[in-house]
């Protein structure tokens, strides 16, 4: 099976700034760009962290309230930060180009983060990943998903002809139907179905001629198995 990996849908291209980068340049950059963050760098482009629109507006709500609706015993706010130093999450939560799409969406995961810098093994910048950018597995279409399960998968990886088990993929959702050769067959077929990109769920309806949790109680009888 040939899985995407992080290098296949990260945008290599990238707008970055430095730890004494001000506010007002951050913000321009995000604009101008029609992006939602930008990563900090040091001086060999080694990400430090991310400054979002999320920090800035964070910034922009402790200033002072113009219209001084907010109340007035409030207590004087600490000074704010003005560059990326002070703006910026951190410390950088990283990728690396050959990580599968299932290692970065389980990272972004773990730490609350909606896209993450990609570096390469000297720890330099060579691309960012976002969340949008890994659901783009998801838009695979199903003709493609059914010719790999019925090829890598099934055939190639399993040595189960496409006349012994029938694959039908809608909307990214697989269904098999037909017969295995042995019961214990069918939960690898699932999980290497699961793993096919663009696969949502897999259900499997399969005969299996033989069960060898069966045969060794002396009842071989060929059966069904029903996964959902």
């Amino acid at each position: 099976m040939k899985h995407r990996h992080v290098s296949d849908l990260m945008t290599h291209t990238v707008h970055r700034v430095r730890s004494d980068t001000p506010f007002k340049t951050i913000a321009k950059i995000l604009a101008d760009h029609d992006i939602t963050a930008v990563p900090v760098v040091d001086d060999s482009d080694r990400p430090l962290g991310v400054v979002s629109e999320a920090d800035l507006l964070r910034r922009q709500s402790t200033r002072a309230d113009p219209s001084g609706l907010l109340d007035a015993t409030t207590p004087p706010h600490e000074p704010v930060a003005t560059t990326a130093n002070g703006l910026m999450s951190s410390p950088a939560i990283v990728a690396h180009p050959d990580w599968s799409v299932v290692e970065a969406a389980r990272i972004m995961d773990k730490g609350h983060v909606k896209r993450l810098p990609v570096v390469d093994e000297t720890g330099r910048l060579v691309g960012i990943v976002s969340r949008s950018d890994l659901l783009r597995v998801f838009l695979r279409r199903d003709g493609l998903i059914r010719e790999e399960i019925s090829g890598d998968v099934l055939d190639r990886a399993l040595g189960i002809s496409p006349d012994e088990v029938t694959v039908r993929v809608a909307d990214g959702r697989v269904r098999l139907g037909g017969t295995v050769d042995r019961r214990s067959l069918v939960p690898v077929v699932v999980r290497l179905c699961e793993a096919v990109d663009g696969v949502v769920e897999v259900t499997a309806e399969l005969d299996h001629r033989h069960d060898e949790a069966a045969t060794a109680t002396g009842d071989s009888a060929p059966g069904r198995t029903w996964t959902e």
